[in-house]
């Protein structure tokens, strides 16, 4: 039997109930969402994620659609990445955005690797496997989706992963609030501003009130490529 919900207190306490399959499957059925499932740049959110029943379904559909529009697995290897980077959650409760982000990457593992086997004979690139991973891990994330923060009280923070000409990503981070605010991005990396050295042969005060910390942001890299994180 499919479980509806984990417990009577959770029930009470989170007003958490899991949505069945056939219902997930029917609502995604409806034209204006097919729609924009065979479109690859259109973005999901789910705000309630609970252990990712949409957002699951979701990548599996759009990474049909990834494979209808790949002629090779090189192809594939991009657009798979690109059909996932547009699925978003945020989940209150730790467990299930523990299991979401695990249910994500495995689906995508196993829809992904079965799709480079049979359609186009290849072999698995280790580097979806990992860009995949970063890409989830950015885009499912553990907070409080009205109060807009995370279970320690920061700022949501979501990456935006645009395709750039030559197969290219560039990945920017904005607030939670901000997109809903439509304020633009943060202009840096979370934790990844320079810091001023405290010990330099300088005249840190005098300084300090000429130079502010420099921003850094992720480098404009290729898809498969995203692991590496880079930072300029």
């Amino acid at each position: 039997m499919e479980k509806v919900i984990k417990s009577s207190d959770r029930v009470k306490d989170h007003g958490e109930v899991f949505t069945p399959k056939r219902i997930v499957n029917l609502m995604l059925d409806q034209p204006e969402i097919q729609s924009k499932i065979n479109d690859l740049q259109a973005t999901f959110f789910e705000p309630s994620a609970g252990e990712g029943a949409f957002l699951v379904e979701l990548l599996k559909r759009k990474l049909k659609v990834a494979k209808n529009e790949s002629v090779s697995a090189k192809l594939f290897n991009t657009k798979s990445l690109l059909a996932l980077s547009t699925l978003y959650g945020i989940e209150l409760l730790e467990d299930n955005v523990e299991m979401l982000v695990m249910n994500m990457i495995t689906t995508f593992n196993i829809e992904y690797s079965n799709i480079i086997q049979e359609k186009f004979g290849g072999k698995v690139n280790q580097h979806v496997f990992d860009s995949a991973k970063v890409i989830i891990q950015a885009n499912m994330v553990q907070g409080n989706t009205l109060e807009k923060i995370t279970s320690d009280g920061s700022p949501i923070i979501f990456s935006e992963w645009k395709p750039v000409s030559g197969n290219k990503v560039q990945r920017t981070e904005y607030t939670f609030e901000s997109i809903i605010n439509q304020s633009g991005p943060t202009g840096t990396v979370q934790g990844a501003t320079e810091e001023m050295d405290l010990f330099a042969d300088t005249d840190f005060f005098a300084d300090l009130q000429k130079k502010e910390p420099r921003m850094k942001k992720y480098a404009l890299c290729g898809w498969t490529s995203i692991y590496k994180q880079e930072i300029v």
